[in-house]
């Protein structure tokens, strides 16, 4: 490669600025300045910036983010906070969008990436992966509620759904909830079919991957490999 590419695509600034910071004498090789932007860099050269070492660019990034309350699963919005914008510009030349949604009143764990081969393996309707909630609603659940969704709930527009796991915790009003599929506010409408409302919804995992709890409601952090196979077992490029 390059390196006033690899210095573009490490910083996240265009060439131009690259070639500007070699024209500077910032940039050194294998601890040596480097004054040529056309200098063809193997796979063991060390480049640095005024003393800092450079990493090549990641080709996709993967970002776990606890969504609060208020802001919406989108990439833009004129009017309300996005899930993109809680990321303050951290990566400028990225297209992130969130893989899945959560309603504006939800909470928990929203997946962020620029990988749209990986957000359609775990959204396609044949591969959903499991997603799991803490739900309160308001009123106790019965075992009228977590047989029915174990059988498939059907919804009042006459929509058949896939088997759910509904699951009781101390709290009489407190369900865990297990989907492997996507419909537009599904639990506020499967918990409506049995009259009960939905008071709060939270998001606890996605696949085999739970939101990290040292996160607060509104931070974020990147993925490592290894997680990011917890979600989706296909192989991903870093």
């Amino acid at each position: 490669m390059r390196l006033d590419k690899y210095i573009s695509d490490a910083m996240q600034i265009s060439r131009t600025d690259a070639r500007k910071l070699i024209t500077k004498a910032s940039i050194c090789v294998n601890g040596q300045v480097c004054r040529k932007a056309d200098t063809q860099l193997s796979p063991t050269d060390v480049v640095s910036c005024e003393g800092q070492p450079l990493e090549q660019r990641e080709e996709f990034v993967y970002i776990m983010l606890n969504k609060p309350l208020g802001v919406v699963s989108a990439s833009n919005d004129k009017r309300d906070t996005t899930v993109v914008d809680l990321l303050q510009g951290s990566f400028p030349r990225r297209t992130l969008f969130p893989a899945g949604r959560l309603d504006k009143t939800s909470t928990g764990f929203i997946l962020l990436t620029d990988d749209g081969k990986f957000a359609h393996e775990i959204l396609a309707p044949k591969k959903h992966i499991e997603k799991e909630y803490l739900v309160t609603i308001d009123t106790p659940f019965t075992p009228e509620m977590q047989q029915g969704f174990a059988q498939g709930v059907t919804l009042a527009d006459g929509t058949r759904l896939a088997p759910a796991t509904a699951s009781a915790t101390e709290d009489a009003c407190k369900v865990c909830v297990v989907l492997t599929q996507g419909v537009y506010h599904q639990i506020k409408r499967m918990f409506g079919v049995y009259g009960a409302g939905v008071n709060e919804l939270h998001r606890l995992r996605m696949g085999e991957l739970y939101l990290d709890e040292n996160l607060a409601a509104g931070e974020w952090r990147k993925l490592t490999v290894q997680e990011i196979q917890k979600i989706c077992s296909r192989p991903v490029k870093r």
